[in-house]
């Protein structure tokens, strides 16, 4: 499922179960984690409410960063990709990723056009691989 400014999909796994998944398929894209922000346990420490289970992990692709602050060195503002998980509160949880082409869309700086859809073409295919049916 597409959203304006990323893309997403709701995979059929408890949410402390999709962290470790999606980390591994960022993994297999060339992507790092190099942050992790419990959004849940922020909420709960700053504002004492009670919010859903929800984690923001900042995920890098090393070559892909190293080649984008070389066209652009203002372009860290822009990373990590930010990556979301959060549970559904039926034992499915939804995964949404920036969508690169969107953020450097209004950067203008057409040398990053490359970067950006290879970035795009790697995360994609992180929701596609989270989306495949699980073998039995």
């Amino acid at each position: 499922m597409k959203i304006e400014y990323g893309f997403r999909t709701i995979i059929p796994t408890p949410y402390a179960q999709a962290i470790p998944l999606v980390t591994d398929a960022l993994k297999t894209e060339g992507f790092g984690v190099l942050t992790e922000i419990d959004v849940q346990a922020t909420m709960k420490k700053k504002l004492d409410v009670d919010v859903q289970p929800y984690i923001i992990l900042g995920a890098c692709n090393p070559k892909l960063a190293y080649r984008g602050l070389q066209a652009e060195p203002e372009l860290g503002l822009l990373l990590p990709c930010n990556v979301i998980v959060y549970d559904n509160g039926d034992e499915t949880s939804t995964v949404s990723i920036v969508d690169p082409l969107q953020m450097i869309g209004f950067v203008g700086n057409p040398d990053l056009q490359p970067v950006a859809d290879e970035a795009n073409s790697r995360l994609r295919q992180v929701l596609a691989s989270l989306s495949e049916p699980m073998p039995a």
